[in-house]
């Protein structure tokens, strides 16, 4: 007999539904009404369900990063008594050509390690393991990472640097500090008081409240303290971000403290060059460098901050990045932002920031 099931985007009216599947699936870590809810009203990600004779029999919810080439399948689910038929692997590929669709080249996704039946379909559709969280779920079993290559064409030209997500809202810089330390010598540990005391060693910016953040000079010198070689590429050679800052004082005191880095930095053998195109900056990576490039928040993550990242490869259409930033609040996890690959022209448009148009990176090399 044909298959009668078909697959669409969920509605508001499969809410029920939906809730009752994850409630009779999972004993753990279920999604709440509320997430549920959201995820069926937001063009961001998608809810697919399956549908058969009027009845939902299952869902799958895949995540989507804004400005990334990357989807990431938060979850999946078949109502037991329709297990066995194939809907699995049939809602698998509908979460695959919705991550086509939408010019993604990865699809990651996490899985139980005692999920015996999830690994198997994976595996027999393709995804590779490529890692392992240690105590994941809330009942501490582990998760098993794996990724499929949707688009054969994409192929990073190199391993990716050790990752390392911020722990606090103002710490992207001495992330990717601790990121560039680990790429150079494998023996480093980051910590998070590694990350707070790199903050300090490296931090000038005033935020408009809270604490700040960082800028190219005191990266650049922060870097040539911990023994590495690197080289500033910028639009323009600052001072930085004073135009979001209204009070004077303030403002002084970060002219201040950025001509003390940039001293530092010069006098410790700092070269300044122009900004990075899409050419150099591919250039640089085939050098076998890598480099802390400064972005829009507003296009990766809706917030109008300066934000850093370490990109590290590039496959002449994506550039491979890690990004210090995993958006908890979204579901996001490291699988979401290791790696992650951005379209070069995406990645060109985002590679600046403020009024001024900054464009800034922290060129790093080894030896």
């Amino acid at each position: 007999m044909p298959d009668q099931s078909l697959i669409r985007r969920a509605v508001l009216a499969d809410l029920d539904a939906l809730e009752a599947i994850e409630n009779r699936v999972f004993d753990t870590d279920r999604l709440s009404r509320r997430s549920l809810r959201y995820y069926i009203t937001t063009d961001k990600d998608a809810l697919l369900v399956l549908e058969r004779g009027g009845a939902v029999l299952g869902y799958a919810l895949v995540a989507f990063r804004r400005g990334a080439a990357l989807a990431r399948l938060y979850s999946i689910a078949i109502l037991p008594e329709a297990g066995g038929a194939g809907l699995g692997r049939k809602l698998l590929g509908a979460v695959e050509a919705e991550a086509e669709a939408r010019g993604c080249i990865f699809l990651r996704l996490e899985v139980r390690a005692d999920n015996t039946a999830a690994i198997k379909l994976y595996e027999r559709s393709g995804y590779r393991r490529f890692g392992v969280y240690d105590d994941y779920y809330e009942d501490h079993q582990d998760a098993l990472r794996y990724e499929k290559r949707l688009a054969h064409h994409a192929t990073p030209n190199r391993q990716p640097p050790p990752f390392y997500a911020q722990t606090l809202d103002f710490t992207c810089g001495p992330c990717c500090l601790m990121m560039a330390l680990g790429w150079a010598d494998p023996g480093y540990r980051p910590s998070r008081s590694a990350e707070i005391r790199l903050w300090r060693e490296a931090t000038t910016v005033y935020m408009t409240s809270g604490l700040g953040g960082c800028e190219p000079y005191g990266l650049a010198a922060t870097l040539a303290r911990h023994g590495l070689k690197p080289e500033l590429r910028l639009s323009h050679e600052g001072p930085f971000f004073l135009d979001g800052v209204r009070s004077p004082d303030k403002k002084e005191v970060m002219r201040i403290t950025q001509e003390e880095f940039r001293a530092e930095a010069l006098g410790g053998g700092v070269q300044i060059g122009p900004a990075l195109d899409q050419a150099s900056l591919a250039a640089i990576l085939d050098e076998g460098a890598i480099a802390i490039v400064l972005v829009s928040g507003y296009r990766m993550f809706r917030k109008k901050v300066p934000h850093w990242l370490l990109a590290h490869g590039h496959d002449g259409r994506h550039v491979f990045v890690n990004d210090p930033w995993v958006e908890t609040a979204e579901l996001e996890t490291d699988v979401a932002a290791a790696n992650l690959p951005i379209p070069a022209e995406e990645f060109q448009r985002m590679a600046r920031y403020g009024q001024e148009d900054l464009r800034a990176a922290v060129v790093i090399r080894k030896g």
